[in-house]
């Protein structure tokens, strides 16, 4: 509480010192500063330790597990772009009245475009497949598998970024608790991405340590994304509802062009529908808990 000038200060003498530096508002600032690092960087590490089970787990993966592990990722994709990011998009264009979809709308497909484009420009290889996609290319299989993992984490980062975006402008409705919510998802989500990256390298030859580190590179391009796009978010508040719906789309289209196919090749099992079910609920429970 302010208790006036000191003693035997005049009051006009008081009213003409400049303020002082408020420590609560720098603690604030320092702290805000803190979680931004710690959000931006929490789904690298989830990526990282998902590729470090390398040196712990046996040589090859199940085909089933790694069929779990995908469903469960995709299952946190999903929801995270219904709760984290397609909803909050329309709430913030609620004064638009009915029209309020429009910018989820024209957000959500420019993402699936991007993601479009990108599938076709950029060299890459899914796992279990044979037939590389994108452009001809000297990329030997195992770079061409990390460049595939790396382009659905754009997206992943894309959505960091912007919902931090969103709350650091401070008037468009999303918390603290909600950033981590998603943070803290797409970071469960991405330890068994960066296993399944790693884990099949190992089995076809790799060493551990290069398993490892190819799949910590995968995940290199999140934070990035997450920062750049922080940026632009920043410069480009009024179009907040569109960049939410933009990483909203390019999820989406990562989960249905790369990753439903995967929990569904071979033989037919109902692991990777089960274990999406799971990944959702778990995204789902996270955001009602702490968004």
């Amino acid at each position: 509480m302010d208790t006036g000038p000191p003693a035997g200060e005049p009051i006009c003498a008081a009213a003409a010192r400049p303020p002082e530096p408020s420590g609560r508002q720098e603690k604030f600032w320092r702290n805000a500063m803190e979680n931004l690092l710690a959000e931006v960087l929490l789904p690298f590490l989830g990526t990282s330790l998902g590729a470090g089970c390398v040196f712990f787990l046996r040589r090859e993966m199940n085909p089933l597990v790694q069929r779990a592990l995908t469903g469960f990722a995709a299952g946190v994709m999903v929801a995270a772009s219904v709760w984290s990011l397609l909803l909050p998009a329309m709430e913030q264009a609620a004064d638009m009245g009915r029209w309020a979809f429009l910018p989820a709308v024209i957000g959500f497909w420019l993402g699936i475009l991007f993601l479009l484009v990108l599938d076709r420009t950029v060299p890459h290889l899914h796992q279990n497949s044979s037939r590389p996609e994108g452009p001809p290319t000297r990329l030997n299989r195992t770079g061409m598998l990390v460049l595939a993992v790396a382009l659905h984490n754009i997206p992943e980062g894309m959505a960091v970024g912007v919902v931090l975006a969103g709350w650091m402008s401070g008037d468009s409705g999303i918390t603290t608790a909600g950033t981590l919510a998603l943070s803290l998802g797409i970071a469960i989500q991405n330890f068994p991405e960066g296993a399944v990256i790693s884990m099949p390298l190992r089995a076809e030859g790799v060493g551990k340590g290069r398993a490892f580190l190819y799949g910590v590179l995968s995940g290199v391009v999140e934070p990035l994304a997450a920062v750049l796009t922080m940026l632009m978010a920043g410069l480009l508040l009024p179009a907040l509802p569109y960049l939410l719906s933009f990483a909203a789309g390019a999820m989406i289209y990562v989960v249905v062009e790369e990753l439903i196919p995967e929990t569904s090749a071979g033989e037919h099992s109902n692991l990777g529908t089960l274990f999406f079910a799971a990944g959702f609920t778990v995204m789902l429970a996270l955001d009602a808990a702490l968004g």
